[in-house]
């Protein structure tokens, strides 16, 4: 019953790679907003208590059967009012949780210890997700607007962060491109996630020839790479179809 009790989908179970369960919560929104071919931060609300109780409802239906729990919410972490913060915890510690996965925007960075040291008695295993989107530091800071500045992958990793996000299929990229950023997010992180660029409410569009290009020369590549997720669609990880 539980993917089916809200106007959008926000639980799912993923289990084909890295198995875990998944839930979109809902936040204050996204405190970077200038990402250029975004608009997840519109699921957004400034009311705490009734972003609390879609939230609880929302975990509510985390069964804790594949040990692993992603956590996402059109933003970053810290955008989650403190009561959800602790129905996190709580359920992740009901349910025999071993790891719980955040995702958190760059300049959050200094977030990712406080939130470490919140479960530190827990024994639960903390990873951090960045988007990324791109290596290429002028096209993403100039292009897509990511607000990493000159972040290197060095960096970006010493800061604590295990997992990220790229984006492909936007005008300005090429297949070679697209997989030396697959590469190098390898040799820098536990895991990669490519997100094929979907039509949205932003000016950016997807760029039909780009798509072709990824998908006959990389996709093949890593389409059973374990440590790389691919979504043609933003909403294959299940969360986020509108019901």
């Amino acid at each position: 019953m539980c993917p089916f009790l809200f106007k959008m989908k926000r639980y799912d179970k993923i289990t084909e790679k890295n198995p875990r369960e998944i839930v979109l919560l809902r936040g204050t929104g996204c405190q970077w907003k200038r990402c250029t071919f975004c608009d997840y931060h519109t699921d957004a609300s400034s009311d705490a208590n009734a972003n609390f109780a879609l939230n609880s409802a929302v975990l509510d239906c985390v069964t804790g059967e594949l040990g692993r729990l992603e956590v996402i919410n059109s933003g970053s972490f810290v955008d989650l009012d403190a009561k959800t913060m602790q129905k996190i915890r709580d359920v992740a510690i009901a349910k025999g949780i071993s790891a719980l996965h955040f995702e958190c925007h760059w300049m959050h960075r200094g977030a990712l210890n406080d939130l470490r040291a919140f479960f530190a008695k827990d024994r639960i295993r903390l990873i951090f997700k960045i988007g990324v989107e791109s290596f290429d530091i002028p096209f993403r800071e100039r292009i897509l607007k990511k607000g990493l500045g000159n972040a290197t992958p060095e960096q970006i990793a010493a800061a604590g962060f295990e997992e990220i996000n790229l984006l492909c299929g936007i005008d300005g990229q090429t297949a070679s491109g697209i997989r030396a950023d697959i590469e190098t997010g390898l040799a820098h992180f536990s895991r990669v996630c490519v997100n094929v660029m979907t039509e949205n409410t932003t000016a950016v569009r997807p760029d039909k020839k780009v798509i072709e290009a990824f998908m006959r020369e990389v996709y093949p590549l890593y389409q059973n790479d374990q440590r790389v997720d691919i979504l043609l669609q933003n909403t294959d990880f299940g969360v986020g179809k509108r019901e």
